[in-house]
């Protein structure tokens, strides 16, 4: 699971095609949301705030 910014979500999901060996769901945080889960602050790959929750 990866939680990206715009700029990382190539790179999250090739990471997670190379791990994973399929395809990943891609969920705008924005549009989604869990009761037991938030969103980190920032993005797996660098500071800036989180867009994409690549699972």
């Amino acid at each position: 699971m990866y939680v990206v910014c715009n700029e990382h979500l190539n790179q999250a999901i090739d990471e997670f095609l190379e791990i994973y060996e399929q395809p990943p769901d891609v969920y705008e945080l924005g549009k989604i949301s869990f009761t037991d889960w938030s969103s980190p602050s920032t993005c797996d790959f660098c500071d800036v705030p989180p867009k994409y929750l690549v699972v």
